[in-house]
């Protein structure tokens, strides 16, 4: 699986043209920048290089492979929920599914200098919230004790200041115990006794990055904000949306009861926009997860396998329901810088580490 939608960009602020797909350097330093190298035309292009491959060479497998790719998986997915409604209609069942996710990167997990395989088993669930405050416009010379866009002010920042609890699940501690076994220093005690020693790990955990911290609870971003259509007008609505990543063992209704404790206003409206449950989560042994890890292995032989949970959303998510094995890897090596340039400027990708990712495709669907 892949998909060929992109989120936008302009020109500014980018090193070289977003859409102007330009290679810089030479050799195996070769460059290409583009919107979509990494998330995820970059992937899709890969797999059709693999199948092309395959197919020239006279290979041919010996289970039916489907190609998916979807047409807006940056907004609402439904070219994937259309995709699986089709399948489920013709009866077929995936024995594995595969889509962007994870990658091979470094220096994420502390203690481990090892290149670290991530392999999404699951994926957070995901919903926008649109937080509503209606009253009485007027002029803004005269405004009252409490303008919509207060009260709304008021409950965004009573929501930031009460995060949801924090915790484990088994695939995260799977994960910690995983990688725990490379770790030196200190945090290799910690980590390979994770279950004994949950509480310090989830503290520890919460407090090293932005990523991990996402790893231990549901999280909450405010996105967009709007009010008053005028300078001198006082808003008759005020809205915020927030971006909410719903943790694996928790549920769209446990994360709408603790946002409504949260605010404590019963004159702030709070309603769920295109809610999506966090994913079942897929096994991490047998022939599927083996295909899967053997063909990272053979790529990235320095590279440790690790199974975790995807903090971002993807259209596989629609093919849980006709699927018990859906993971979660894009078998590119990303570094801090480049993952940052996900959904922002400069996305990039070195045209050695795409011609891996190739290796990775072509290795998967000869195991199958």
């Amino acid at each position: 699986m892949a998909h060929y939608d992109v989120v936008p960009a302009t020109d500014d602020g980018w090193e070289h043209p977003p859409f102007g797909a330009e290679l810089t350097g030479t050799g195996d330093a070769r460059v290409l920048w583009s919107r979509g190298t990494l998330d995820d035309k970059g992937a899709l292009v890969a797999i059709l290089e693999a199948v092309d491959a395959l197919v020239a060479a006279g290979h041919t497998p010996a289970a039916d492979v489907y190609l998916s790719f979807g047409h807006d998986e940056e907004t609402v997915g439904s070219g994937a929920k259309t995709i699986v409604a089709s399948l489920a209609d013709r009866g077929v069942r995936p024995a594995l599914v595969l889509d962007e996710g994870g990658a091979v990167v470094e220096g994420i997990f502390p203690g481990v200098a090892k290149p670290i395989a991530v392999v999404g088993v699951s994926e957070k669930g995901i919903t926008s919230v649109r937080l509503t405050v209606e009253q009485n416009g007027g002029h803004a010379s005269t405004p009252p004790k409490l303008t919509a866009t207060v009260r709304l002010a008021r409950a965004i920042t009573r929501l930031n200041a009460k995060p949801f609890p924090a915790g484990l699940s088994e695939t995260n501690l799977q994960m910690v115990e995983t990688l725990g076994a490379h770790a030196t220093g200190p945090l290799r005690a910690v980590f390979t006794r994770a279950r004994r020693l949950k509480p310090a790990l989830v503290a520890v955990l919460g407090r090293v990055s932005d990523e991990t911290r996402a790893i231990v609870r549901t999280t909450t971003a405010v996105t967009q904000l709007s009010g008053s259509l005028a300078a001198n007008a006082l808003p008759e609505t005020a809205e915020a949306v927030v971006n909410v990543r719903i943790a694996v063992g928790s549920s769209v209704a446990e994360t709408m009861t603790h946002l409504r404790r949260a605010v404590r206003d019963p004159l702030v409206r709070i309603e769920a926009i295109d809610p999506s449950e966090p994913s079942p989560v897929s096994p991490t042994t047998g022939q599927e997860w083996d295909a899967i890890a053997g063909s990272i292995s053979a790529v990235h032989p320095d590279a440790v396998v690790t199974p975790y949970i995807m903090l971002g959303a993807s259209d596989s998510r629609h093919f849980t329901t006709i699927s018990d094995a859906v993971y979660r890897f894009t078998p590119f090596e990303m570094s801090g810088e480049e993952r940052a340039t996900l959904h922002a400027r400069n996305e990039r990708i070195h045209v050695a580490t795409w011609l891996r990712g190739i290796r990775f495709y072509e290795r998967l669907l000869r195991s199958r």
